[in-house]
């Protein structure tokens, strides 16, 4: 929709489409560089005006109109970030803003010489330091930042990297300033953060102006991808035929969205510590099938973590006995570790003379004027300036925090040098760097903010690195002026011109032979494979005890009163489901069956303790995280809006109102349409491999459980003989028309024994269960015969079933056999989940020995 309140006509002159932007635009900040407008005229700079002649009139009036897409796909794709400063600590959407940062040809030229430069120098000063070192020989870099610092680690001192290669990739935060000159501000080796999110920003903004975005030439990232693919495959061990992972440190790192993102788009596995294993000096991925070579892994996990054998002995994130991998040349770790000393900021003011003796050439993008004070001339230099500069931290893990020097009080900085004094070398001191100012849409204007430049150099082959044409632009918030997503900040795309031609690569659209396709197949790991066979559990017992509650309490507010059968059968149902504790008393008299209703209610939003309908909706959430990458967006958000939609509901109900029942069967009403949803793109919108059968049989495991102790307790309580009892137990097969629609008014045992005990065409029978389960299985387990005729012989036959036995009561009028029955299908459900938790999930007693070969 088209916003009338924009001065479309100014004066009622009709104007194009810069001088409107021009019109719309806020003036910069004084002392910034003003990334739209020339500073020499005024006037818009060629490539802006270009965009907006491109985005014409008519777009201009529809920006609110993209931002309002925009947003809405960023939420749709789920796109999150978890922002530090947020005291809830959740994730949160992706802040990202309509229009792009251009950057010209030529001053694209400048950064892409000048990265290039800085990644070969910080590679060689790798093999340096941890070979030779002749740097620190020669009193070129202080020992200080080397040995003290927490990044170096002596076990990787004379180890060569396959490939020869440290560093595949490197990123360097650069920012531009009032001169036009762009400058390095800090660089990051260890695991840069950004490739997905910079790829999620291009595509959702070329989106938004693809005639913009055809128009200035753009040139495209794919090609990029590709060649770190390539770079790291032709250096890994097994070359072309490679294994290659990318290693995460789980659901709950900041940006693991583009963990998986980038996992998804570069089409490898994604895996955490423990998805990984060590034997005989090489590294496997622990399958279904077994374990599986590992050849590479693109690691977004800082050194520290990697191997708690050699590192931190607490963590819980690596992978015992990786480093002595890496030592043994068995496995490519993109980057390799150590590199964590040349994040450190003062590394920035030695490396000038580094490059003049390690490449011999000057150095042609400056850094920041930047000083140690761990070196006394630095130090005296610095403390009678510190007000126009930025203190930062030398080493990571101090206690020193990043100062701007003009926001503090003379008592401020009064504290702060006394502290430099007692402790030099922890502290840094760069020169103060006035951002340029790139311009944001704000609803009405265009408004200027402060903006830091991301650039990532990609290693494509042994020694040889490429830059990528983009780059992650963060914003910082109006008026201030520091750049970080950790504190709030947004993000922006970066286009860059080219004057060539642009390169068309894509990685969606290349033509694999049939060989390719059979290695891009992900196989299940045992990780994912147990997460998903509990997202088929959890779908299931919430389904389960959301059918049970509304049973409850739609019998305690019948018009005719409950049987104590009934009363019965429900108090063991809902405490075997934990719907209500143990602790709570029986339904015995009026008043017990209003403290049993309080109870249940007051349970449901309960998602702290193992209790009720919230818990085990929080744990389908949980466990559908922990396999993000396998699952449609669309699943997710099902997921997601069934636990927000019923805490809404259910959160306020107090059971101290008539009405409480009837708002707690709207809120139940409510999370059993969100998981029909749900089922509905577990049955039909995922792939049938061995993840997906593992997530039907966590299924079908449960409902065999389930109902098969329900049936049983319904016979041992005979509330299945009270009329209101019978439909309950129908109700809880969620069978209900079905039974009537054959059966009519019957009531008896012989036809609900047809349609939930032996019908092999009703889903929710214990046959047609069984049969399910079996047919999983089978597929499951086709490499492991054995196996799976292990598990079906402790799996109940339906074939055996008499139904006229079985339904006739014996001489005490029980029906004993029936009971019998019952209690081998619901002891086989947990015997089946303990067996395929010790075979798959644990790997305790099989490996596959050939592997180790």
């Amino acid at each position: 929709m088209k916003d009338a309140a924009l001065p479309l006509f100014p004066s009622g002159t009709p104007v194009d489409p810069a001088s409107l932007a021009s019109e719309w635009a806020e003036a910069s900040s004084p002392g910034h560089l003003d990334e739209l407008r020339d500073s020499t005229d005024g006037q818009l700079t060629p490539h802006w005006a270009a965009f907006f002649k491109h985005v014409g009139l008519e777009g201009m009036v529809d920006l609110n109109r993209r931002a309002q897409s925009l947003a809405r796909q960023l939420r749709d794709n789920g796109v999150t970030y978890n922002v530090y400063s947020d005291a809830n600590g959740a994730q949160r959407p992706w802040s990202l803003d309509l229009l792009p940062m251009i950057v010209s040809p030529d001053s694209w030229a400048t950064i892409e010489a000048g990265v290039l430069q800085r990644a070969r120098l910080l590679n060689a000063m790798l093999a340096d330091i941890y070979g030779p070192q002749r740097l620190l020989a020669q009193g070129l870099l202080p020992a200080a930042l080397v040995h003290g610092h927490p990044g170096y680690l002596r076990s990787m001192k004379g180890v060569q990297p396959v490939g020869g290669t440290w560093l595949h990739v490197a990123a360097f935060d650069l920012g531009r300033g009032p001169d036009g000159q762009w400058r390095v501000m800090s660089q990051r080796t260890q695991s840069p953060s950004g490739l997905g999110y910079l790829l999620e920003n291009r595509l959702s903004i070329s989106r938004q102006f693809p005639k913009a975005f055809a128009g200035l030439n753009i040139q495209r990232l794919a090609a990029s991808y590709q060649g770190m693919l390539t770079g790291i495959r032709a250096m890994a061990p097994n070359g072309d035929n490679a294994r290659i992972a990318l290693l995460t440190p789980g659901p709950y790192n900041e940006t693991y969205f583009e963990h998986a993102y980038l996992a998804r788009y570069l089409g490898l596995s994604l895996v955490e510590g423990n998805d990984l294993t060590v034997r005989d000096n090489r590294l496997f991925l622990k399958t279904l099938t077994g374990l599986e070579p590992v050849d590479a892994l693109i690691k977004r996990l800082d050194d520290e973590w990697l191997d708690p054998l050699e590192l931190r002995h607490d963590s819980a994130l690596g992978i015992p006995g990786l480093l002595q991998v890496v030592r043994a040349g068995n496995v490519l770790l993109a980057n390799a570790p150590g590199s964590a000393l040349l994040e450190s900021n003062a590394l920035l003011g030695f490396l000038p003379a580094i490059a003049r003796e390690l490449l011999s050439e000057e150095l042609r993008l400056p850094a920041l004027a930047t000083w140690w004070c761990g070196e006394q001339p630095a130090l005296q230099r610095v403390l009678p300036q510190l007000r126009h500069g930025v203190i930062k931290p030398t080493y990571p893990g101090s206690p020193v925090f990043t100062l701007m020097g003009r926001s503090l009080s003379r008592n401020g900085l009064e504290k702060i040098t006394g502290r430099m004094l007692h402790s030099p070398d922890e502290f840094t001191v760069q020169s103060f760097l006035p951002l340029s100012e790139t311009p944001t849409w704000t609803g009405k204007h265009l408004s200027p903010r402060a903006a830091m430049l991301r650039v990532y150099a990609i290693a494509d082959g042994p020694q040889s690195w490429r830059v990528l044409p983009g780059g992650l632009v963060r914003l910082a918030q109006r008026g201030q002026l520091m750049a970080s997503m950790q504190y709030g900040g947004s993000s922006a795309d970066c286009w860059v011109m080219t004057r060539g031609e642009v390169d068309r690569t894509s990685l969606l659209s290349s033509a694999p032979t049939t060989l390719d396709l059979a290695q891009t197949r992900r196989p299940v790991t045992s990780r994912a494979a147990e997460n998903l066979f509990w997202l088929g559990r959890y779908t299931e017992r919430s389904e389960n005890a959301v059918r049970l509650a509304q049973v409850i309490l739609r019998n305690l507010h019948d018009e005719e009163p409950t049987t104590r059968p009934l009363q019965a059968w429900m108090t063991k149902q809902a405490k075997a489901q934990a719907l209500v504790s143990d602790h709570v008393p029986g339904m015995l008299g009026y008043a017990a069956q209003r403290v049993f209703e309080r109870s249940l209610i007051a349970a449901l939003a309960d998602a702290e303790g193992a209790h009720s309908v919230a818990y085990n909706l929080r744990s389908l959430r949980l466990a559908a995280a922990n396999v993000r990458e396998r699952l449609s967006q669309e699943q997710r958000n099902l997921i997601e809006q069934a636990e927000q939609n019923f805490l809404e509901h259910s959160g306020p109900l107090s059971a101290d109102t008539e009405a409480t029942a009837q708002e707690a069967l709207n809120a139940l009403e409510g999370a059993s349409e969100a998981l029909a949803g749900i089922t509905g793109t577990q049955t039909d919108r995922m792939m049938r491999d061995n993840g997906w059968r593992l997530l039907s049989i966590g299924r079908h495991i449960e409902r065999l459980a389930t109902l098969s102790q329900a049936m049983r307790e319904a016979f041992e309580t005979g509330s299945i003989l009270d009329p209101a009892g019978f439909e309950a137990l129908v109700a809880q097969f969620d069978s209900t028309i079905t039974f009537h629609s054959q059966y009519q008014q019957r009531r008896d045992v012989v036809a609900l024994l047809d349609l939930l005990l032996v019908n092999r065409d009703n889903p929710r029978s214990l046959a047609w269960v069984l049969d399910t389960l079996r047919s999983r299985l089978r597929k499951l387990e086709n490499d492991n015969p054995e196996f799976a005729e292990r598990l079906f012989t402790d799996l109940p036959n339906p074939g055996d079933w008499d139904l006229a036995h079985l339904s006739t009561p014996d001489i005490e009028g029980q029906h004993s056999d029936l009971l019998t029955v019952l209690q081998a299908c619901e002891t086989s459900a947990f015997l089946l989940s303990d067996a395929l938790s010790q075979e798959h999930f644990s790997h305790a007693e099989r490996t596959n020995l050939s592997l180790l070969a």
